[in-house]
This record gives C-alpha cells, sequence and structure tokens, in this order.
C-alpha cells in the first residue's frame, strides 16, 4: 500500500511527503479555509502537492500563500507551477528574494573542495516563479493563527526555519536534516556551512512540541531535547 501523500501534524498543519521522508513541503490551514503552503520539492512536485491537497478536502482554489524556506531546486523547483496553478506569488525571506526571482541557486560555500566545483557546473537553477512580498527575521505571518520567522541563514543567505506558535511545531527548514538520525545538512550544498552550524543554535532556544523537517520525518517525542542534544555534541564549525 502507498504512502499517504499527508502526514498530520498538530491541527490544522500537514506534512506534504514530496518525495517519500526525504523531501517534504507543508499544509497550514486557517478555520476560515484559507491553505498556506511552505515549500514545493522539485520541478516534478505539483502533483504531490495537488494529492497531498485533495487528501485534506482542498485544492489549489482554496491557497492564498506560497512560501518558501530558501532558494534550492528541491524546495523551489516545483514554485512556478504552483505558482500557476494557484494564482500566487511567492513569498521569501529578502536576503534569498533575488536568487528566487532569477531561478537562481545562491552561492555554495567555497571553503569545500565540491562547493567549488559544484559553482562551476553550469545548470542547477530552477524555474522562477513570481515573488511577492518578503519576510524577516521575526516576523509574525498572519497564517493560521501565527507563524514565525525565524531567519537561520548559512545553508543559504535568506534561509528561515518557521515556528507555528499556536501548536508549538517547528519547521527547522534545512537547518537541520532527520535522515537516519538528526544531522547537519550537506556542506557543499551550503552558502556558508560555518555559518549554519552557528545559527542553527537558535533552534535550540525555541519552544516547541514538535519538529518538521524538510528533510526526513518529523520528531514528536521531547524534539528540542533531542535538537539541544545534537547541537552540544556538534559544536558549531570553524
Amino acid at each position: 500500500m502507498a504512502a499517504p501523500p499527508v502526514v498530520p501534524l498538530v491541527p490544522g498543519v500537514w506534512r506534504m511527503r514530496l518525495v517519500g521522508d526525504l523531501v517534504n513541503g507543508f499544509v497550514l490551514r486557517d478555520d476560515d479555509g484559507q491553505v498556506a503552503l511552505v515549500d514545493f520539492g522539485l520541478k516534478w512536485s505539483p502533483r504531490r502537492v495537488d494529492a497531498a491537497l485533495a487528501r485534506i478536502g482542498a485544492g489549489a482554489s482554496d491557497v492564498t500563500r506560497l512560501l518558501l524556506t530558501h532558494a534550492h531546486p528541491d524546495h523551489a523547483g516545483g514554485a512556478a507551477e504552483m505558482a500557476r496553478r494557484t494564482g500566487r506569488v511567492v513569498e521569501v525571506h529578502e536576503d534569498d528574494a533575488a536568487a528566487v526571482a532569477a531561478g537562481r541557486v545562491p552561492p555554495r560555500d567555497g571553503a569545500t573542495l565540491l562547493g567549488r566545483l559544484m559553482a562551476r557546473l553550469p545548470g542547477g537553477g530552477f524555474e522562477a516563479p513570481p515573488v511577492g512580498a518578503t519576510f524577516t527575521d521575526g516576523q509574525l505571518l498572519p497564517i493560521a493563527g501565527g507563524l514565525r520567522v525565524v531567519h537561520t541563514p548559512g545553508h543559504s543567505p535568506g534561509h528561515v526555519s518557521l515556528l507555528h506558535e499556536p501548536s508549538g511545531l517547528l519547521v527547522t527548514g534545512d537547518a537541520i536534516f532527520n535522515v537516519r538520525g538528526i544531522r547537519w545538512p550537506v556542506r557543499a550544498f551550503c552558502t556558508n556551512f560555518a555559518l549554519t552550524t552557528r545559527t542553527a543554535r537558535r533552534l535550540g532556544e525555541l519552544d516547541y512540541s514538535v519538529a518538521a523537517f524538510t528533510h526526513g520525518p518529523e520528531i514528536r517525542d521531547r524534539p528540542r531535547e533531542a535538537i539541544r542534544r545534537f547541537l552540544a555534541d556538534h559544536p558549531p564549525a570553524g
């Protein structure tokens, strides 16, 4: 039996399984039925987004907000198509807005050999979606009762994590993965890996009851303690 396209996290919030548990997006629904989407996967993922929406009794016409955690093709690859399907523009942190609007991946970490090699390769971008409003650190977005922006740069300049304050659900974005256990994102895919390891400390300071990851399944059992333990065992890179 195929795994369902969505996983309920807390009331009104679901994880979209865009590539199994390896690439995730999120659905947040207001009491009035309006839907916000966070991340849309790769360029072929919109069909999975549609399946996820259908599973919760919604559709593209219910979507009023399209948000990105950052400007990488496994998150923004489906953004242009979702903008077409919903008639909405994409919102992103101001420091990644230019990259998203150009369909361009932010610079790779030049401190790694693989990062330098990847920077020389052609392609790697995504179809540019229309970009509308941008958001900033600490901003409370009026989505599903309140979605707090937590700027965690390093993976990209404008990378954000998101805290759904009414439920205590944290979306880590790519600040931290949960693939075969909690781990850092791949160094070469970061703009500045050392900065990633520093700004992720913010996730240990927040209060939440569920941690949801854009790569890997959620943690429901004492997630803050699990993330703080990982951060303590993995000090910031030099």
